[in-house]
């Protein structure tokens, strides 16, 4: 069973910077997936897509209201999922989960949390303004 772990939650100052981690492990077995994603969740909201990086081939996309402040990355050697959040909003305020997607998915797809296999904890951001 695929566990995910996060980490860097905290709070912000709105135009700060804040980086999120997530660890993946596969007890007994290499991790692999297709892609993971960031996503986020307010009270009483569903989960929004905020970004995605396939697993393999490092391609990215953004949720329009945080494309150009966001990055997602990853490391293949250390089965960890990134995400930097700098020039941060009040509106970015939310739970964020990582999630793993086992099987390939085309772009539109992959935004949807439906499509992901497993999830991890979540890690609270909390910005200021």
């Amino acid at each position: 069973q695929v566990q995910l772990v996060e980490s860097g939650g905290g709070l912000v100052q709105a135009g700060g910077s804040l980086s999120l981690s997530c660890v993946a492990s596969d007890p007994g077995r290499p991790f692999g997936c297709y892609s993971m994603s960031w996503f986020r969740q307010t009270p009483g909201k569903e989960r929004e897509f905020v970004a995605a990086i396939t697993w393999i081939g490092g391609s990215t996309q953004y949720a329009d209201s945080v494309k150009g402040r966001f990055a997602i990355s990853r490391s293949i050697t250390d089965n960890t999922l990134y995400l930097q959040m700098n020039n941060v909003k009040p509106e970015d305020t939310a739970v964020y989960y990582c999630a793993a997607n086992v099987k390939p998915t085309d772009r539109y797809y992959s935004t949807l949390a439906s499509v992901h296999d497993y999830w991890g904890q979540g890690t609270q951001v909390t910005v200021s303004s």
